[in-house]
């Protein structure tokens, strides 16, 4: 991590076009200045609409800056989905530049004026980056992650860093060093983790798109809890290059969104080879929005023929019934658009939890060993090496962190190698044989998100089984190395008006495109839901 300096980012890689309604043909989004004409952009993107918005100066990107600054004050200290805010005025100075550039008709980049906020796990140079933990409380990264990176070069602004469990170990949020973060939906309730501060900051629209992590569906899970589209792309797909480890194997940075629009956009954005991450893929990156359709353009049954499994282990017992039943309903709308849906046994699913959890620890407590005092991070005063490392480990990380460590080195300590990791992984193979089999005979397969909607804040916090077994739906995506997408398909009862329930579209390695444009088409023709929290709504916030 010498050199961050990299070249500069190719923007004729950013989509080439999107189709807007009827047969309009879009305009490229490689670059715009204020020369170019005004195309009319679907409702449902926020990218699309700002960009659109400045190139007709409609609104200038301070406007649109101070709009998202406001609302992020009156609903942040309520809500508290950021650890770090980039200061005001500096966000404004960003947003004032490319009104100057663009009064200048000069060229700014694609996502001009989008206000973004980053998971405090991905490193940036300008603001701290902790992780969620006290050991790293205060540290400043000399550099920013590579997705990070790549969306400043295309003229986004960086709100602030958001809220995670620890190192992105737990499912709700709450074992965050420094605060627990309210779902906006109903602020007693969770908003899902270990990537809830992203999520619950776009549902409360305090930004426009956010990034999170996802290592046995810290993504997806929030996703669902808070009414948003979350994306997990296959592994390789998105360079790791700032991301702290957690598991390395199964880590990836994902893509929070309003719309799937958005979120596609935002994928784009930060995929591709990374010389800085060994793992990154060369493969070339699709236009993943080239096949987007509005609502009035779709065909009566646009997903005629289209393969669909619904993973019956999903379905069965220990999910709630208003859940299986918006799944159900999910299903169903698919039918209706003309898909074939069957239900598909994936005999191994159930293993996945187990094995994931054997395999993350251990390569956390590898991982984790960096966390020292010693090269960076939290200090303690100590007379001799072996008890500062006890102490600036001891007191730096959580329960959580260190329940973990201990789980991982135990699973890999003489005499229990065979017994536990080894065989994990043999189990991690498996899986990958049963998903490869499955999506051969279908296009996708579909599962809830997560077995309930958000619970309350507390209700399971000193009971870590029953937090794990929340991740039964999505860790087994992880250790096949899949892309999927989660969104918001339904409510159950809760809260003031319900609770979202979002449906997760898992697809072959790198067919993000497919999952996408069927995640596009549903959400258009899904009727009858609104996925916007009543406090935004009803402008208690406004």
């Amino acid at each position: 991590m010498l050199s961050t300096i990299q070249p500069s980012r190719c923007l004729s890689r950013f989509p080439a076009h999107l189709r807007t309604s009827g047969r309009t043909k879009a305009r490229s989004l490689h670059v715009f200045s204020s020369a170019q004409p005004v195309t009319t952009v679907p409702h449902q993107s926020q990218i699309l609409s700002i960009r659109d918005s400045l190139v007709s100066r409609h609104l200038s990107a301070v406007q649109v800056a101070d709009s998202y600054l406001g609302r992020l004050k009156q609903t942040e200290p309520q809500i508290g989905s950021f650890l770090h805010l980039s200061e005001p005025d500096k966000v404004l100075k960003q947003a004032q530049e490319i009104d100057d550039k663009i009064k200048r008709n000069e060229e700014v980049g694609p996502l001009a004026g989008v206000l973004v906020a980053v998971k405090d796990n991905i490193c940036t140079a300008d603001m701290p980056s902790t992780g969620g933990s006290h050991i790293l409380d205060g540290y400043r990264p000399p550099f920013d992650a590579t997705a990070v990176k790549r969306l400043k070069d295309l003229g986004a602004i960086v709100v602030g860093k958001t809220n995670l469990d620890e190192f992105g170990m737990g499912s709700s949020t709450e074992a965050s060093a420094f605060k627990v973060t309210a779902n906006p939906w109903d602020l007693s309730r969770v908003p899902g983790g270990s990537s809830g501060g992203s999520a619950a900051a776009v549902s409360a629209r305090q930004c426009v798109v956010s990034l999170g992590s996802d290592t046995g569906g810290s993504v997806r899970q929030p996703a669902s809890f808070c009414g948003v589209v979350g994306l997990k792309p296959t592994y390789g797909r998105v360079s790791r290059f700032g991301l702290m480890a957690y598991a390395s194997s199964l880590d990836v940075i994902g893509c929070f969104g309003s719309s799937v629009a958005d979120t596609g956009i935002l994928l784009h954005a930060i995929s591709g080879h990374d010389a800085l991450d060994a793992t990154s893929s060369k493969r070339e990156v699709p236009d993943f929005t080239s096949q987007f359709l509005s609502a009035s353009s779709l065909k009566s049954r646009p997903l005629e023929g289209l393969r669909v499994g619904l993973i019956c282990e999903t379905v069965d017992g220990g999910v709630d019934s208003g859940v299986k039943s918006a799944i159900q309903g999910a299903a169903a709308h698919l039918e209706q658009l003309g898909s074939i849906v069957t239900e598909v046994s994936l005999p191994s699913f159930s293993l996945g939890l187990p094995a994931y959890y054997i395999l993350a620890s251990s390569e956390s407590s590898s991982n984790l060993s960096r966390y020292d005092g010693v090269r960076y991070g939290n200090q303690a005063s100590c007379d001799e090496l072996n008890a500062l490392y006890e102490d600036s480990r001891a007191k730096g990380f959580g329960s959580e962190v260190k329940m973990r460590i201990l789980m991982g080195t135990y699973a890999l300590s003489a005499g229990y190698y065979d017994a536990y990791y080894k065989r994990a992984q043999q189990v991690r193979t498996i899986i990958q044989k049963s998903f490869k089999t499955a999506l051969g005979e279908n296009d996708i397969l579909i599962s809830p998100a997560a077995p309930s909607a958000a619970y309350k804040i507390g209700e399971k916090r000193n009971d870590p089984l029953a937090m794990y077994a929340g991740d039964i739906m999505t860790v087994n995506v992880n250790l096949a190395g899949l892309p999927a997408l989660v969104l918001p398909c339904g409510f159950v009862e809760g809260g003031f008006v319900g609770l979202p329930v979002g449906l997760q579209m898992i697809g072959a390695a790198f067919d993000e495109e497919k999952l996408l444009k069927v995640g596009h088409i549903f959400e258009q023709t899904l009727q009858g839901y609104n996925f916007v929290p009543p406090l935004i709504q009803d402008g208690a916030f406004a």
